[in-house]
C-alpha cells in the first residue's frame, strides 16, 4: 500500500513539472538602442558641411582699404585691358616744384602702373568720372586739382600714355590738403568699370622712394 502511494505521488509531481516547465519558449528581453539621432555640427548643418570661408576684398568698393605697397587689378579706360596699380610711396611737403601748398601740405603719392594683358591699358581721365581722389578722415573728398596741386610735377613720375603690354610706367598724384585732411586719409581710384579701389595712407612719409621723391620735388 505504501509503494502504491509513493508511485502515485511521483506521478503527480512529474505531471506538475511537465505543465510548468516543459519546453523553454521564453526569449531574452531586447536591449533598448543606445544610438542617438544625428546632432548638428558646429556649422549648424547636420550633414557635416563646412561654413563658407569667402571674405570680401579689402581693396574693392566699400572695403576698408589696402595697405601702401599693395597691388590692385583694375580695368583700363573704356573697359580695355587690365592695369595692375601699386601705390608705393607717399611724401608730405609744404612745397613742391617751387609752389607752396595753398591749404597747408601737399600729399604726393607715387605708383607703378603695369599692363597685365595683351592690349594697352590706361587710367581713365578725371573728366569721365574716373581716376584719383583723396578721402579725408572725416569723409570729405578732395580731387586731384585741389589748391596748387596741379603745379607740382616730377620728371620721373610723369607717365601719361597708355601702358603697352608687358610694360609699366611710374606715375604720381598730388593733393593739396589741410593738415587735418592729411592725417590718415584714404586714396581712392575709380577704374574703367567705375569700380572703386582703396588704399589706407600713412600720415608720415613712407615707402621705398621717399628720398627720390623729395629730390624730385625740389625747385
Amino acid at each position: 500500500m505504501r509503494v502504491r502511494t509513493t508511485a502515485a505521488t511521483a506521478a503527480l509531481l512529474l505531471a506538475a513539472l511537465t505543465a510548468c516547465g516543459g519546453g523553454d519558449d521564453s526569449k531574452p528581453a531586447e536591449k533598448p538602442s543606445t544610438s542617438s539621432p544625428a546632432e548638428p555640427t558646429s556649422s549648424g548643418d547636420p550633414t557635416g558641411g563646412e561654413p563658407s570661408s569667402e571674405e570680401p576684398s579689402g581693396g574693392g568698393e566699400g572695403g576698408e582699404g589696402l595697405a601702401l605697397g599693395s597691388s590692385a587689378q583694375t580695368t583700363g579706360d573704356g573697359g580695355t585691358g587690365v592695369l595692375e596699380i601699386t601705390p608705393d610711396t607717399i611724401v608730405f611737403s609744404k612745397t613742391g616744384s617751387g609752389e607752396a601748398a595753398e591749404n597747408g601740405v601737399f600729399a604726393v603719392v607715387t605708383m607703378k602702373d603695369k599692363a597685365m594683358t595683351a592690349v594697352a591699358a590706361d587710367e581713365p581721365a578725371p573728366i569721365s568720372g574716373g581716376g584719383w581722389t583723396w578721402m579725408a578722415p572725416d569723409g570729405e573728398m578732395i580731387g586731384w586739382d585741389s589748391g596748387n596741386s596741379s603745379y607740382v610735377t616730377m620728371d620721373k613720375y610723369n607717365g601719361a600714355d597708355p601702358v603697352q603690354p608687358g610694360a609699366y610706367q611710374r606715375r604720381a598724384q598730388v593733393f593739396d590738403l589741410t593738415p587735418a585732411q592729411a592725417k590718415g586719409g584714404t586714396l581712392i581710384y575709380i577704374d574703367g568699370e567705375n569700380k572703386a579701389h582703396r588704399w589706407k595712407m600713412p600720415s608720415t612719409d613712407s615707402g621705398p622712394n621717399v628720398a627720390e621723391v623729395k629730390k624730385q620735388l625740389a625747385p
